[in-house]
């Protein structure tokens, strides 16, 4: 059987979300699996929502466009939880039974009691991800929140490893093989105020995202990957 995750990303503008499942879908590719990629980006402006649909796989994928059901969803900002920001409401539309929502918060958050109950019932695994937290403190800015995110993912599910992250971030931010929009572009130009240097920004996402990666399999949810790889193997 093969490995598959379906996954949803749902933020905010302004933080990368977009560039977010860029990096991950090609780390993916780079290890030598399979990955696709939809970006919605909406109106393109600041905290205005923004949801991306990422397939990965260790056998070809043939499907493209939105995630209806997916495996995983990920938040990169409680607004999608608390206000609704997301192009797909509840957040955990969808939501295949067993699957995980990984959640930027530093903190497991309140749910309202009908999204609890439901949670329960699809026996979700809820993971939370102090993302911002671990941006400011180990790069001492927030844009790399996505990093975090990326990192993360990556730990869950498996189809990538540190070496292929390492190389999708610095073709990301070195221009290689990227298409931004003008907004994505825009944010690209503020991060890259923060740091002299290209090197030193490349360093400092690259130390976001081992710290998330760290993070994951610290907590164990790395297992998700290894029970998936277990059953293909059956």
């Amino acid at each position: 059987m093969p490995i598959r995750f379906n996954i949803r990303m749902a933020g905010v503008g302004g933080q990368g979300v977009v560039t977010a499942s860029h990096i991950f879908s090609t780390a993916v590719i780079n290890a030598g699996a399979e990955s696709t990629i939809v970006p919605f980006y909406g109106s393109e402006k600041r905290m205005a929502p923004v949801e991306s649909y990422v397939r990965v796989s260790d056998e070809p994928i043939y499907e493209i466009g939105e995630i209806t059901f997916p495996h995983i969803i990920m938040i990169f900002h409680p607004q999608v939880i608390t206000h609704g920001k997301s192009y797909t409401n509840p957040f955990y539309f969808g939501l295949k039974k067993n699957g995980v929502a990984l959640i930027n918060h530093d903190t497991p958050m309140k749910l309202e009691p009908d999204q609890k109950r439901e949670l329960e019932e699809l026996n979700a695994k809820i993971y939370y991800i102090p993302a911002t937290t671990l941006s400011l403190d180990v790069a001492g800015i927030d844009l790399a929140t996505n990093m975090a995110m990326c990192g993360a993912i990556g730990a869950i599910t498996g189809l990538t490893n540190m070496e292929a992250l390492e190389q999708a971030v610095k073709d990301r931010f070195l221009g290689k093989g990227f298409v931004v929009s003008g907004g994505t572009a825009a944010l690209d130009s503020v991060v890259e105020r923060k740091f002299k240097k290209k090197s030193e920004l490349i360093g400092k996402n690259l130390a976001v995202v081992k710290a998330a990666w760290d993070y994951a399999v610290e907590h164990g949810w790395d297992k998700l990957a290894k029970e998936a790889r277990a059953t293909a193997t059956a």
